[in-house]
């Protein structure tokens, strides 16, 4: 059976965290999250920009990012039950920032890293003018995730993404 990666973002970490945790439960393992530590819309009821995104993150932009983004990934890795056992990287990526990656896709940055995000999905076998699209989002401070699975548990995928709040959810 081929495999397909189903991709889409998250303007609420929150929601992100829940569909991962969701789709660890139903058995699927390769996930992959991008999140920028500018926290974007997230914590948005906290202007000031104190406080946590519900996944561990904290605040991640403030102060010191290298410190932030390392205490932010254990309490991520450490804080999210199902989640912790996909591993993730702080990673500073030119233009951009410093993001943090888990799962799968992590290593593949962290080789890609003047590639930049798009590079690395457009490696990973997302479509070059999709990888440019979920670059832009992650700059936007969205959280993005990837799943790769057999194509015929895609629609399951891609449903409970849209069921925790995902946009733009497609399949490759």
């Amino acid at each position: 059976m081929m495999e397909k990666k189903v991709i889409g973002y998250f303007q609420d970490s929150n929601q992100a965290a829940q569909a991962a945790n969701e789709l660890k439960e139903k058995g699927f393992k390769e996930i992959s999250i991008l999140g920028n530590e500018s926290g974007g819309k997230e914590g948005s009821n906290d202007s000031k920009g104190k406080g946590d995104d519900g996944m561990g993150w904290g605040n991640l932009s403030s102060g010191t990012k290298t410190g932030g983004a390392i205490g932010g990934v254990a309490g991520l890795a450490l804080g999210t039950g199902a989640l912790g056992a996909l591993g993730a990287a702080a990673l500073l990526i030119p233009g951009i920032g410093p993001i943090v990656a888990m799962g799968p896709l992590a290593a593949v940055l962290g080789g890609a890293v003047t590639g930049g995000v798009a590079g690395a999905l457009v490696d990973y076998g997302i479509p070059q003018d999709r990888s440019d699209f979920y670059e832009t989002k992650i700059k936007e401070g969205n959280t993005v995730m990837i799943l790769k699975a057999n194509e015929d548990k895609t629609d399951t995928v891609a449903t409970i993404l849209r069921n925790h709040g995902a946009k733009d959810v497609r399949v490759h």
